[in-house]
């Protein structure tokens, strides 16, 4: 007998910690308030959902999932007791806080005499195999990306048969109010294998093979979906991959194929982010890019409240923002978009924004939304050049040119023409008013701050 520890792998098929020990499995998840802490009520309720998934998945193989709330260091040799098992496996994890954890978790297992597996499962490849010819991180994207697209991938894992999974009962799985949080303000995706599943299989049918040319456009929602489910491991990125090389071989063209290879790699991505934070657990806290001088980014409560409220007269920043709080999702593009305008235009650190972020997206991962902001804010790994700045209209003008996914966002504007939109920074006070007479004026003036930033940063870099 030996317990399996779920963590980020809420599924039954392709989980290889579950095909790691040929003995009978106790399907385990444990409610860690040191987890919880840093949760917020988007995750725990898709979370939630998940357990609620991945039990009735046990129970249709006549087990059951085992759900505690406490400290895995003090849970988990209680129940290897209770049920005798001489084994826990679990699937790693690679943030700091996820391997401290980890290493308390092992060292209490030993110390009772407990063998344990942790199995590399969330990523392809695991943080540390590819590496420089010096046998050092990749800090570009772009030669990790040659690599990791080069290795073989593994094929997808079976789910375990019904008599390699222990008869056991488990306890009722609480409810986010018993877990102390609100209902989150949004409304959230379900989650799940077959929730994955469905968006997976109709991704790869149609939008993957124009993901190469729309992705960036968010009216089209050309993306798949998958973010909330590869964070929480309710697919498995062994199916992910296997589904997208069998439509790279049902594509049409070679436009379409190269439009597959685009989405895989943006599984590429995933996994360097995914590394940087292996080498370096700071980052979430600390600039990866080291300046001579600290960054003098402004305190401006005011002016973080607007953006986070999308009311920032910047029309693409806002229907960003506002996606957020409605949807606990973001297009990618907009991502970036509202990341930019934060940390170069309102000068706010980039920390801020991050955790903005951790609290309202429903799939916020530590590994890609640092990555993510940390290369907005030129701070980070492979990051955007401090003096290469997003204008916000010129994007949302080629982005977004008939202004759709804006005017579903910020109704103010659904009776505007595109142009004056568009324009809206240059437009004057009578023609705001007459266009859209409840949306704001914009808070700052893009050139203006443009022009501050590069001094920010220069200064930081000791150039003046």
């Amino acid at each position: 007998m030996h317990l399996h520890w779920h963590r980020r792998d809420l599924r039954v098929a392709d989980n290889l910690a579950l095909d790691a020990v040929n003995d009978e499995t106790v399907p385990v998840f444990v409610l860690d308030p040191s987890v919880l802490q840093h949760a917020a009520p988007p995750r725990v309720a898709f979370l939630l959902d998940g357990l609620h998934s991945l039990r009735k998945s046990y129970r249709e193989r006549g087990s059951d999932l085992v759900v505690i709330q406490g400290t895995p260091t003090e849970l988990l040799p209680t129940l290897a007791a209770e049920y005798d098992a001489d084994t826990v496996t679990w699937c790693r994890d690679y943030s700091g806080l996820a391997r401290e954890r980890d290493a308390a978790v092992r060292q209490t297992l030993d110390d009772a005499g407990i063998d344990r597996i942790a199995v590399h499962d969330a990523v392809h490849h695991k943080p540390g195999a590819i590496t420089t010819n010096d046998g050092n991180p990749y800090k570009v994207f772009t030669y990790f990306s040659k690599k990791w697209h080069d290795r073989p991938k593994t094929d997808p894992a079976d789910p375990p048969a019904s008599d390699d999974l222990a008869s056991v009962s488990g306890s009722d799985i609480p409810t986010l109010a018993d877990l102390g949080f609100d209902e989150p303000e949004a409304e959230i995706p379900p989650a799940g294998p077959a929730a994955a599943r469905d968006l997976l299989t109709d991704f790869c049918a149609d939008d993957i093979y124009r993901y190469d040319d729309r992705r960036d456009y968010p009216a089209d929602d050309c993306t798949s979906r998958l973010s909330p489910h590869l964070k929480y491991g309710t697919i498995g990125i062994r199916e992910v991959y296997e589904e997208t090389e069998a439509a790279k071989l049902d594509a049409d063209s070679e436009a379409e194929r190269e439009s597959v290879f685009e989405f895989q790699d943006q599984l590429a991505w995933r996994e360097f982010y995914t590394q940087v934070l292996w080498d370096r657990p700071d980052v979430v806290t600390q600039n990866y890019k080291t300046y001579d001088n600290q960054i003098q980014w402004d305190d401006d409560p005011e002016k973080l409240q607007a953006w986070k409220d999308g009311e920032t007269g910047y029309p693409i920043v806002d229907a960003g923002m506002r996606q957020l709080r409605e949807e606990a999702f973001m297009h990618n593009r907009v991502r970036m978009i509202v990341a930019s305008f934060l940390t170069k235009d309102l000068l706010i650190d980039w920390r801020e924004g991050y955790d903005w972020f951790r609290e309202k997206l429903v799939d916020h991962d530590t590994a890609n939304d640092n990555g993510g902001w940390q290369w907005a804010a030129s701070t980070g790994t492979d990051a955007q050049p401090y003096f290469r700045i997003f204008n916000p209209m010129t994007q949302g003008e080629d982005y977004d040119p008939d202004a759709e996914y804006i005017k579903r966002y910020v109704p103010e504007l659904r009776d505007a023409a595109p142009e004056i939109i568009h324009e809206w920074h240059e437009a004057s006070l009578t023609q705001r008013r007459s266009a859209a007479p409840e949306y704001p004026d914009p808070i700052v003036d893009h050139s203006e701050r443009r022009e501050a930033a590069i001094e920010m940063f220069e200064v930081a870099r000791g150039d003046s």
